[in-house]
């Protein structure tokens, strides 16, 4: 079994506490429906957030979906003056016997300029 890195990212509308822990919770669950991911394989997660957002840590959002016994970190990303918004990102790192072209990266909500080579993931939609 190997340990892959998932990622995700996603814009979100207003630096407020419900706003950044809704937009995680959203991009968390269509990874986690995306790939089929359960809580117990998860190893670890790093979050992210642009310097605009600090109303409230991303990793919140983990705990509201079970993720109780996975070590989390948060931090601001790098403030370079040609990126993106109001954005948070995510890398997962999963305990899976899928290949690294297997696993499904979720940019939504905007933040999909980040990787456009990505195949494009709606909340709603399955894999």
């Amino acid at each position: 079994m190997a340990v892959r890195g998932v990622r995700g990212a996603t814009v979100i509308q207003e630096n407020t506490r419900e706003a950044i822990i809704a937009g995680t919770r959203e991009v968390l669950e269509v990874l986690v429906r995306a790939n089929g991911i359960h809580a117990e394989d998860v190893a670890s997660a790093f979050f992210s957030t642009t310097r605009d957002l600090n109303a409230d840590y991303p990793a919140i959002a983990a705990r509201q979906i079970g993720w109780m016994d996975t070590a989390l970190m948060c931090m601001h990303e790098m403030d370079v003056p040609h990126g993106l918004d109001h954005c948070v990102r995510v890398m997962v790192h999963w305990n899976t016997d899928r290949s690294a072209s297997e696993v499904v990266h979720v940019y939504m909500r905007g933040a999909e300029i980040l990787r456009p080579d990505r195949k494009r993931i709606e909340a709603g939609e399955q894999k």
